[in-house]
């Protein structure tokens, strides 16, 4: 979409831990580059920048926005913009325990329940507590990407019908599967939470510390990977509420995506997520121009009348076929 922008001409450098990302055949240059957690990703990202001199460095993976948060004063250095929050809003962002914590001390937002647990008799302890096995409940790490590690125990599902007729990417586990896998001395530190059964919404908002800007709500109607594959842009004046209220309480900066089902906020993702895309507006576009100081915050909240409420979107699979990085097809 940003190839698509009229009256500019935008070249696209693209990095991937994966030398087969189909990333790679959208760009203009390909880079492969270390994990974002490594310590070669910084070294690496400097290296990239120094070769193509480009204006901004527009971040999309979890585990690379908080790096790269981190040392933006070494990419400044060369007059090149990271479209990124400051670290440390990021840091409680992406700890939903700490981001919890944070918005429940701050502000009325309406939150699951939820305990941070380290060991199998603290799991149980937080079970009870949430009232399971008359409801269900959920378990993910604080710190997770794309549904990574989120699980739902309900002793009431159906295990057959889960294995016969449902596809084999259910979040559904049974407690005895989950005490197999960790009943031991080595219990990861995990968050406990009620399960809630809603209508699940996402706001895309361009924020600078913590001032929302714009932003849009849509539906989440059906998921896969832990990502949006069909879903419709809404108004949702309530959540435009929780959303500032929000980023009162944790200033992020820059493009911010937030998770609330039946209105209750589930986690923050301080980085670009799904748009649904309209040709004559582009969020993520707005986002550089502010980062470059080409848009004032005012300009950039001129633009609420142009999201195009009703408007649908369904994801498919498609494919590449290449050599050495080369697109055949």
């Amino acid at each position: 979409m940003l190839k698509k922008i009229p009256d500019r001409d935008i070249t696209i450098v693209g990095t991937d831990m994966d030398d087969e990302a189909v990333g790679r055949f959208l760009v203009d240059e390909f880079y492969q580059v270390p994990h974002g957690q490594s310590a070669e990703y910084i070294p690496a990202m400097l290296s990239i920048v120094e070769k193509e001199d480009p204006d901004i460095l527009f971040p999309e993976s979890t585990f690379e926005v908080q790096p790269l948060a981190e040392n933006k004063h070494k990419f400044q250095q060369r007059d090149v913009r990271v479209v990124v929050s400051d670290p440390g809003v990021i840091q409680t962002a992406n700890n939903k325990f700490e981001m919890y914590d944070a918005i429940s001390k701050q502000t009325d937002v309406e939150l699951p329940e939820y305990y941070l647990v380290r060991t199998y008799e603290e799991f149980h302890t937080a079970a009870e507590e949430l009232g399971y096995p008359d409801n269900p409940i959920v378990f993910k790490p604080p710190v997770g990407k794309g549904s990574r590690g989120v699980r739902i125990i309900d002793p009431e599902v159906d295990r057959r019908e889960l294995l016969l007729e449902k596809k084999p990417n259910s979040l559904y586990i049974d407690e005895d599967e989950f005490e197999q896998i960790f009943a031991d001395d080595d219990f990861p530190e995990l968050l406990v939470m009620e399960y809630i059964d809603g209508e699940e919404e996402t706001a895309d908002s361009l924020c600078f510390q913590g001032d929302e800007l714009l932003t849009s709500f849509k539906t989440v109607e059906e998921a896969r990977w832990g990502v949006i594959v069909r879903g419709e842009l809404v108004e949702r004046p309530e959540l435009l509420t929780q959303t500032q209220k929000i980023l009162d309480a944790i200033p992020l900066s820059y493009c911010v995506n937030l998770q609330f089902i039946d209105g209750k906020l589930i986690e923050i993702n301080p980085r670009v997520s799904t748009f649904i895309y309209q040709r004559d507006f582009l969020q993520a576009h707005l986002a550089m121009q502010l980062a470059l100081g080409e848009v004032s915050k005012d300009e950039v909240r001129s633009y609420r009348d142009e999201i195009d409420v009703g408007r649908r979107m369904v994801r498919y699979m498609d494919q590449a076929f290449h050599e050495d990085g080369n697109r055949l097809l």
